[in-house]
């Protein structure tokens, strides 16, 4: 007995390209982005690395995106449930507080998962280090937005929401770095989430208002440049800013009104390399780093317009006018694991471990960093891995205000969960 015939159906096709305008039967089978792909092991954690070695340019990030959406609509129950339960938690927590409140978050999720005991002991410890807010920051929509005075001789700051919970320390020290080499940063009032890693997958519509909503709020306030430190936050406004182009969904003009810098490129362009060495007070001598700039810093890069998608220099520039000795490494953008962190932990071990060690590997004594998912991952999951001696992993601004002679509360290297301080003090950088 002969099975019948498959029928094959463009249906799905064509509600991609409406929706997206990709046209999925330019793919032609090569497999670059299934081979490239950093975690296929797993589930996507949505890196960007298969957009980006797409030789036909297809967003295949953005079609898995859809897919997913598709398969809910559809009433096909996600394999990984934990996936699903975290995005709908997350964007409740923006909907109703303007901004994630990553308690809350963690107390929905630990709930809905029936896992109450899991990960106490980092819980504490980033309580006991104050790196966990008791209540959440609300931010109230602004209606009416006047112009702040000295904008126009300024540079916008958008912190994001880690920054002003669990990454603290990245944000006081990248305050504190600006105004030692000259940057004036402002922070406008009235700044929303950006939607982070979910709002693209699970609600489209948010991944583009949320962004171009505070970019609005940011030119009415009189900047023409935002510098966002959170390589999320910045990924995701540059996103919304190519899709305005785009399809001209958004308010604004075919250009962006306001520049979107991370803050590697607002240093780089407002101080430089020379200046930088010329602040320096006490030289990163001898202190041997790599520098993992993650995911979506670069990638992809008709959207970030990142010259070296898979090969960024702008950190290792400013480590090396510290004196840092930099090390070369192949690991750069290598996937951490994103959110999984929060949804299967395994995951984020595993490619977490493997980076670790191949920092050693490279000689390093230092993880620098330019993200706060990167760090949390690196940082505060570090105990539970399989890994040796334990790698100290701090931001890029924590090894400047170092280099740069600026108070040690600056640093704020006690937030740290992995102490960086023995080994700042073996190389003579802090008493």
């Amino acid at each position: 007995m002969t099975s019948a015939p498959s029928a094959i159906s463009s249906e799905l096709a064509h509600k991609v390209f409406d929706e997206l305008g990709e046209n999925v039967t330019l793919c032609y089978q090569c497999v670059r982005c299934t081979s490239g792909c950093p975690i296929s092991d797993y589930f996507c954690a949505s890196c960007q690395t298969c957009t980006t070695h797409c030789p036909q340019g297809l967003d295949v990030a953005g079609i898995m995106d859809f897919l997913t959406r598709e398969a809910l609509e559809q009433g096909v129950k996600p394999p990984v449930p934990e996936a699903d339960a975290f995005n709908s938690a997350f964007l409740r927590e923006v909907r109703v507080w303007r901004r994630a409140y990553e308690l809350g978050l963690l107390a929905e999720l630990k709930v809905k998962n029936k896992n109450y005991t899991e990960d106490l002991d980092i819980g504490m410890k980033l309580i006991r280090k104050g790196r966990l807010s008791f209540l959440p920051h609300r931010a109230r929509k602004r209606d009416k937005v006047r112009p702040i005075e000295g904008a126009e001789d300024a540079v916008a700051y958008y912190p994001g929401c880690s920054l002003t919970s669990t990454a603290e320390e990245f944000d006081r020290s990248t305050k504190a770095v600006c105004d030692a080499l000259g940057v004036n940063l402002i922070e406008p009032k009235g700044w929303a989430c950006c939607g982070g890693s979910v709002a693209h997958r699970a609600d489209p519509e948010q991944a583009v208002s949320l962004p171009l909503e505070n970019l609005s709020l940011i030119e009415q306030s009189g900047f023409s440049e935002v510098t966002m430190p959170c390589a999320g936050c910045f990924s995701r406004h540059k996103f919304a800013q190519a899709d305005e182009r785009g399809n001209g969904s958004g308010p604004g003009p075919a250009e962006p009104a306001v520049q979107v810098n991370s803050l590697l490129d607002t240093i780089l362009e407002h101080v430089g390399t020379d200046q930088l060495a010329a602040g320096v007070r006490r030289p990163l001598d001898d202190l041997k780093v790599v520098c993992y700039y993650g995911c979506v810093m670069t990638r992809p890069p008709e959207v970030t317009g990142a010259e070296r998608p898979e090969d960024p220099i702008e950190m290792d520039v400013l480590m090396k006018a510290l004196g840092a000795d930099v090390r070369d490494w192949s690991y750069k953008t290598s996937c951490c694991g994103a959110v999984h962190s929060l949804i299967r932990k395994e995951i984020v071990l595993k490619l977490g471990g493997d980076l670790i060690d191949h920092a050693r590997a490279a000689g390093a004594d230092i993880i620098a960093v330019a993200c706060p998912l990167c760090h949390a991952n690196l940082d505060a999951r570090q105990s539970q891995m399989k890994i040796g001696q334990p790698m100290p992993v701090l931001y890029f601004t924590q090894l400047m205000a170092i280099a740069l002679g600026l108070p040690p509360k600056v640093a704020a290297l006690d937030k740290n969960l992995v102490d960086p301080r023995p080994v700042l003090k073996e190389k003579a950088l802090i008493d």
